[in-house]
């Protein structure tokens, strides 16, 4: 009888997770470039059921097995800054963390640094670097659609925009980074037809009503969960009444 309390706790388990993604996205639902979460769910292990159920399989409930991303094309949104991008396309801007570890993003939110080093709103640097010269105002620079950065008519050097063969298998970091992973693949360039739109943002790829009934979803999945719990408590009360 305990296995129908197992299998209900896996059940809230899973339902928690739901939220907790579910949670994520709609904390982000204003954020640059931000990817949805996508949850994905498998069965526990299943045993053979006994007292006569030789040929019934009794399983164990649900988990989930990994955290990807959505990759669907945010909406596009102009905002006039000469150091905003947003990217159209498949691809990521290649940066590096504080800790030197190559990362990718979608946030084209971009700075310069007082060193006039090009970087992300949360300070990562462009991978390659890129600087400007001192005195270099953000107005001064243009960005060509390829991800060529000029000042004053003198190149700076280009955006690097790259791409994962399963953009899926990316591990979400802080400040909006992704990482590479043995699941996603090596980061390589993009294809030619991903640009650069200067003055632009993209937006955060959530679907506000899909994530809110998702939410709706779980939460009612987690009272069942919960209640099957205590109609399991109930009976094991009731056994123990009987044998007493």
């Amino acid at each position: 009888m305990l296995e129908g309390m197992y299998t209900a706790a896996a059940g809230m388990a899973a339902q928690q997770d739901r939220l907790d993604a579910v949670a994520g996205d709609l904390a982000n639902v204003n954020t640059t470039g931000y990817k949805h979460a996508r949850l994905a769910f498998r069965d526990l292990v299943y045993a053979k059921g006994g007292h006569g159920q030789a040929n019934v399989s009794l399983g164990a409930g649900a988990a989930t097995t990994s955290l990807a991303r959505g990759s669907a094309q945010g909406a596009l949104h102009d905002t006039g800054e000469p150091l905003d991008v947003a990217i159209e396309g498949p691809g990521f801007i290649a940066v590096r963390t504080a800790g030197g570890k190559p990362a990718l993003t979608r946030d084209g939110e971009l700075r310069l640094d007082d060193q006039g080093r090009l970087t992300t709103s949360t300070g990562e640097l462009l991978d390659p670097p890129i600087s400007a010269p001192r005195g270099t105002q953000p107005q001064d620079i243009a960005i060509a659609r390829d991800g060529t950065v000029s000042a004053a008519g003198r190149k700076l050097g280009t955006i690097r925009i790259v791409t994962v063969a399963a953009p899926g298998g990316l591990a979400g970091a802080d400040n909006n980074l992704f990482l590479p992973t043995a699941a996603s693949g090596a980061a390589v360039a993009a294809p030619r037809t991903t640009r650069l739109a200067q003055g632009s943002l993209e937006a955060s790829n959530v679907d506000l009503s899909e994530a809110m009934t998702s939410m709706i979803e779980a939460q009612r999945g987690f009272e069942l969960a919960s209640k099957a719990i205590e109609v399991q408590d109930q009976m094991l009360q009731i056994a123990n009444q009987v044998k007493r």
